[in-house]
């Protein structure tokens, strides 16, 4: 297996998710200036992840941290904090991308790409043939097991679904989205113009 695969770590989605209320509690302790080791300790002791039991909220606050930092945007991490929702919610799609190449290459390659060619037919073949490609391309992805690959599909179903790119799991097809200005000027400014397609941003 080659241990240099963009897409190590990837398997970790099918346990991670999107995690947007998590990520929007850590990413207000961390603007109000809290240092990583503070932001776990505080979301541990005070169960700010509402979790019921207290085995996975280390492992969840390290994940929320870690995409965070992968924006390497302070602007960002203030407004996951404070902005509404929708807002608040494609700026965690753009940090699980960064963090995420998978996720970063679904988007762009299979959700920009339908924008780009118009095309708002969306199902099982789109997510099939993603991974066909990936598993020719990477021997780790091509070692993951048929369950890991079929549960990284639905977590990515359901990260179009939270930010109503689609209706349902069982949408067939894809909705136009608009991208929040603030957020295409970070984007921008932190040179991933690369990743605009995927929010349907072509300008």
């Amino acid at each position: 297996m080659k241990l240099d695969s963009p897409y190590n770590g990837s398997g970790s989605l099918t346990r991670e998710q999107f995690l947007f209320y998590e990520m929007r509690t850590t990413a207000k302790l961390m603007s109000e200036g809290m240092s990583d080791g503070e932001t776990i300790q505080k979301i541990e002791c005070e169960n700010l992840f509402q979790y019921p039991t207290e085995k996975s909220v280390k492992g969840m606050a390290r994940t929320c941290i870690a995409r965070i930092h992968a924006m390497k945007n302070s602007s960002l991490t203030q407004a996951l904090a404070t902005q509404p929702s929708e807002v608040a919610k494609q700026i965690c799609l753009y940090a699980i991308m960064k963090q995420r190449r998978l996720v970063w290459d679904f988007m762009v390659t299979v959700i920009g790409e339908k924008y780009r060619l118009m095309d708002t037919s969306f199902g099982k073949i789109d997510l099939n043939t993603f991974f066909m490609r990936l598993q020719e391309q990477d021997d780790s992805v091509a070692a993951w097991s048929a369950s890991t690959v079929a549960k990284i599909k639905q977590v990515l179903v359901k990260i179009l679904v939270e930010n109503e790119y689609l209706d349902s799991i069982k949408a067939n097809h894809i909705n136009p989205v608009w991208l929040n200005q603030m957020l295409e000027n970070e984007i921008r400014s932190n040179g991933d113009e690369l990743a605009l397609p995927a929010f349907n941003c072509f300008n």
